[in-house]
């Protein structure tokens, strides 16, 4: 599908509503835009949310891992 589509003053651009639904995207949804070679090339997208843990945190996690390994290791005796 080619479609013209023009762009605001504010750079915002609107996909016709066949090529959102083809894309899968709805409101609020998001899109990658990759500059190519060729031009700009537009993808669906999706983002998710990034936990950065503290030391605590990567403590406790090795420690529940070490006791999971302990439990599995008892059980298969």
């Amino acid at each position: 599908m080619t479609k013209v589509i023009q762009i605001n003053q504010r750079g915002t651009l609107t996909l016709p509503k066949e090529m959102r639904r083809r894309l899968g995207v709805s409101a609020n949804g998001q899109i990658v835009a990759e500059e190519t070679d060729e031009g700009v090339l537009l993808r669906a997208g999706v983002t998710f949310p990034v936990e950065m843990y503290s030391e605590k945190r990567v403590a406790e996690f090795r420690q529940n891992n070490e006791e999971a390994i302990a439990r599995y290791r008892f059980k298969k005796k």
